[in-house]
């Protein structure tokens, strides 16, 4: 784990790693993570890398065992050196008594109004996502703060117009010329290396140029 983690923060340019979970083997990675001088945030309650050992995207602490067990991961988390804990999907009275239980910062994401700050996965709040699919996967948790995705849509969808009416790129997108006199020369060069069918396509992109920039419909 350490050696992975110093692998991340030199390949990644990384400031801090975040690991999930609080089993036993967990805590002791991020305690000897932590020795190493590298950085380590936690993270409870619903781990969705973890998801396939929880049975799907289930939130924790909804039961008393279970609330006890977040705050006390959490806790065991803080021992360890963690600079911050995540809590994830847990009620929010669940984050509330853990955030006043530790000293160090909590980020919510799911949890409620009552930790020390907030995350969300901005695809999700921007709403990048427009596919009907990604609408039955957004979490419940999550405010749609735009509809970003609609402008991406339109954007690449006037693009593909453009390209197949071959409107762009157009003579203010072609800025890299090149003068008649160059142009002679470079087909007579591609003619005599047989190339005549491509000492054509410049020529009549350089007359195009000319023109008004768009090629013809046989180019």
């Amino acid at each position: 784990a350490v050696d992975s983690a110093v692998r991340v923060l030199k390949e990644g340019g990384m400031d801090a790693i975040k690991l999930e979970g609080g089993a036993p083997s967990r805590i002791s990675a991020a305690k000897a993570i932590v020795e190493a001088g590298i950085a380590v945030m936690g993270h409870v309650g619903l781990t969705p890398q973890a998801i396939s050992v929880l049975g799907g995207f289930r939130p924790q602490g909804k039961t008393v065992d279970s609330a006890i067990k977040v705050v006390e991961t959490a806790l065991a988390l803080q021992e360890a050196g963690c600079f911050s804990v995540v809590l994830e999907c847990v009620p929010a009275p669940v984050a509330a008594a853990a955030t006043s239980a530790l000293k160090i910062p909590t980020i919510g994401i799911g949890a409620g109004p009552f930790c020390s700050g907030q995350v969300l996965v901005y695809h999700d709040l921007l709403g990048m996502m427009q596919h009907p699919h990604h609408a039955k996967v957004t979490p419940k948790f999550c405010k749609q703060f735009g509809n970003v995705g609609s402008v991406i849509n339109k954007a690449l969808s006037d693009y593909k117009q453009e390209v197949e009416t071959r409107s762009f790129p157009g003579p203010s997108h072609t800025p890299y010329k090149i003068t008649a006199t160059d142009v002679d020369g470079f087909a007579n060069a591609l003619q005599k290396m047989g190339l005549g069918e491509a000492a054509d396509a410049a020529a009549a992109a350089a007359e195009n140029s000319e023109n008004d920039g768009k090629p013809s419909e046989n180019s």
